[in-house]
C-alpha cells in the first residue's frame, strides 16, 4: 500500500487503517448512545451493560457515551436522529418502529399474553424471529443490535382497584398512540388516550387521564405513585426496547469491531431481561412503601379471550409476526 493511500485510509477511519498501524495504536471509535428514560430506570442499565460489554469485546477500542434523561429527546427523537445520523445510537421503545419507520414486525413484541414470563422473554428476544426484526432495519439506514426490557406492564389507576374487566370500563387510560395499543384497550372497555411518556405525570396530576398501563419500574422512576395508588397485576405484555446504531457509521467499522458490538448487544439482552426480572419484586415492595396498593387481577382468562381476535388480526400483517407468535407458542407450551 502506498504512503498516500495509507494516509487517506487513516483519515477516513476505514478498516484498512487498523491494519496499517500496530495494534497498540489501533484506531478507536466513540458512539453517542441516547435514551428517553430516567437514569434511575432499570432500562438505563441495559445501556450500561452494553457499554461495558462493548469495551470488553473490543479491548477498549469502542467507547460508548450515554445520554439518558431525554437529553437528546424522547424515543421518537432518538429513533429519527439515529436514522438521519445526527445521533450515533439509541435505545428506543419497540412500539415506535411500526408507527414511525413502518417496520410492522416489531408489533409482535407487544401482542398481549403471547409471552408470559421473563425467562421465555429472554429466549424470544434472541430468537430467529427477533433477529429477523433487527435485520429488517438495514434497509432504512439503521443497524439493530439487541433488545432491552423495561418490564412487564400492569395497570395503575387513580380511581380505585381494577380487578375485573368491568373495572376498565370508561377509564381514561394513557397509551402510546399506536393502533395495536388502541385496539387492546378498547377491547377491554377502557377509553385510551395517546400521551407522550414525558407527559404522563402531569396528565395524571391534572386528571387528563385516570389510569396508565405501565411497568412498575416506570411508576417508581417517574413518581406516578404520587397521583395514583392502585396497581393491578395484569401482566398483559412486556416492553422491549431496541438498541440501534446509525448503519452508515456502523458499516465503516472494521469487521471484527462490528462482530463484537453485535455480540455485545445480544449478550446484554439476556443479561438485562434477567436483571429486570429480579428487579420487579423489589420495585413492587418499594411502591408498597410509597402507599401503592397492589391488587391481583381476577379476570385474566377473560382478558386473554378478548385479545385473541387482535392477535389473529396482527399475525396477518407481517410474516415475522406470525413466526414470532408461533415460536413463542411452542416455547410457552414447553415444546
Amino acid at each position: 500500500m502506498s504512503i498516500s493511500r495509507t494516509m487517506t485510509a487513516v483519515a477516513a477511519g476505514v478498516a484498512a487503517s487498523v491494519l496499517a498501524v500496530p495494534s497498540s495504536q489501533a484506531q478507536t471509535y466513540t458512539f453517542r448512545v441516547a435514551h428517553g428514560a430516567s437514569t434511575k430506570h432499570p432500562l438505563h442499565q441495559y445501556v450500561e451493560m452494553y457499554k461495558k460489554l462493548v469495551a470488553e469485546k473490543t479491548k477498549g477500542r469502542v467507547k460508548i457515551v450515554i445520554f439518558g434523561n431525554r437529553k437528546l429527546g424522547g424515543d421518537k427523537d432518538v429513533l429519527l436522529g439515529v436514522k438521519a445520523g445526527t445521533i450515533d445510537g439509541g435505545l428506543v421503545s419497540s412500539v415506535l418502529f411500526a408507527l414511525i419507520v413502518r417496520k410492522s414486525s416489531f408489533d409482535a413484541l407487544q401482542l398481549p399474553f403471547v409471552v408470559s414470563n421473563y425467562d421465555n422473554l429472554a429466549k424470544m428476544l434472541t430468537s430467529p424471529a427477533a433477529n429477523k426484526m433487527l435485520a429488517s432495519l438495514d434497509d432504512i439506514g439503521i443497524k439493530g443490535l439487541g433488545f432491552g426490557e423495561a418490564g412487564m406492564r400492569h395497570f395503575l389507576s387513580s380511581k380505585g382497584p381494577v380487578t375485573t374487566l368491568a373495572g376498565f370500563k370508561g377509564l381514561k387510560t394513557r397509551i402510546v398512540p399506536v393502533p395495536l395499543h388502541k385496539a387492546v384497550w378498547q377491547a377491554v372497555g377502557a377509553n385510551p388516550v395517546g400521551i407522550a411518556y414525558g407527559q404522563v405525570y402531569t396528565s395524571m396530576q391534572t386528571k387528563v387521564i385516570d389510569a396508565v398501563e405501565f411497568n412498575a419500574s416506570s411508576v417508581l422512576a417517574e413518581n406516578l405513585f404520587e397521583n395514583a395508588k392502585h396497581l393491578s397485576l395484569t401482566g398483559h405484555y412486556f416492553w422491549p426496547l431496541v438498541m440501534i446504531h446509525n448503519k452508515a457509521k456502523f458499516d465503516k467499522l472494521p469487521k471484527d469491531i462490528q462482530a463484537a458490538m453485535i455480540a455485545a448487544g445480544r449478550e446484554a439482552t439476556v443479561m438485562h431481561v434477567k436483571y429486570v426480572r429480579d428487579d420487579e419484586a423489589s420495585t413492587l415492595n418499594k411502591l408498597k412503601a410509597k402507599g401503592v396498593k397492589i391488587h391481583a387481577f381476577k379476570d385474566l382468562a377473560n382478558m386473554r379471550k378478548r385479545m385473541q381476535p387482535i392477535i389473529a388480526k396482527w399475525i396477518k400483517r407481517d410474516p415475522i409476526i406470525a413466526e414470532y407468535v408461533m415460536q413463542a407458542g411452542k416455547l410457552e407450551a414447553g415444546k
